[in-house]
């Protein structure tokens, strides 16, 4: 019988625990994105980067 490979499925594990919290932070991401959208007035601009 074949031993499990441990090491393997720890990388695994960890793969999936950071690929979620990935998508977690995008959408918290696009959330926050939207309701600056959503609560800028459509005729002022107001640059994200200081020098622009």
């Amino acid at each position: 019988m074949a031993k499990p490979n441990y090491s393997f499925e720890k990388r695994q594990r960890e793969i999936a625990a950071k690929k979620q919290k990935e998508e977690k932070l995008a959408k918290k991401q696009q959330a926050r994105e939207a309701a600056k959208a959503a609560s800028q007035p459509a005729g002022e601009h107001t640059p994200s980067d200081p020098l622009e």
